[in-house]
């Protein structure tokens, strides 16, 4: 079981949701709390940093939420990750914003 620790970014992130994705992402975050082995398609590394994204889709919107690994450098083997921002993904430009968003936060936290 893993400990999911949560910034006020990603907290004011999951309070704006509507009910439906609020839902799903529940389901997202209890898989990343109790399934060891984590499937690609919800948590993905994200390319030459060490952050991971937890995917969640509803219809057709592509939710992201930026965790970070505190005490290992492979997701799979954390004990504790951190929720540092979560986002409606609409471009790549959108979604290098909140990467670097994510990588201040980070930098930001007393770890």
């Amino acid at each position: 079981m893993r400990e999911l620790l949560h910034t006020d970014d990603f907290d004011a992130f999951y309070y704006s949701l509507d009910e439906r994705t609020t839902i799903k992402h529940d389901e997202a975050l209890s898989y990343l709390e109790t399934v060891y082995v984590l499937s690609n398609k919800f948590v993905k590394k994200i390319v030459n940093t060490n952050l991971y994204e937890m995917r969640v889709s509803v219809g057709t919107n592509e939710y992201r939420t930026i965790i970070f690994a505190s005490d290992h450098e492979n997701v799979i083997q954390a004990t504790t990750i951190i929720l540092l921002n979560g986002f409606l993904k609409k471009s790549s430009k959108d979604y290098d914003k909140q990467i670097k968003k994510a990588i201040k936060i980070l930098n930001d936290l007393e770890l």
